[in-house]
């Protein structure tokens, strides 16, 4: 079951904003910042792991060769 505890003020603040978009256009740039804004946190959160050696070329060719799908019982 969900529990509704409301929404913090960043969450707020946001919706606050949203109010001043009136064009698809606007929302869909507004999506691009978005987009552009957590790429980035995942390109920093990488070069991060690979400083530290936790990410390496190898691990990158063993997760392209590695296999996710559930298997099915027919």
């Amino acid at each position: 079951m969900i529990q509704n505890v409301g929404l913090n003020k960043a969450q707020m603040d946001f919706l606050r904003l949203l109010a001043h978009f009136t064009t698809e256009e606007e929302v869909k740039e507004l999506n691009d910042v978005v987009c552009q804004y957590y790429a980035r946190k995942i390109d920093e959160e990488m070069d991060r792991l690979w400083d530290e050696g936790k990410w390496s070329n190898e691990m990158i060719e063993k997760t392209l060769h590695e296999h996710l799908r559930t298997p099915y019982n027919a």
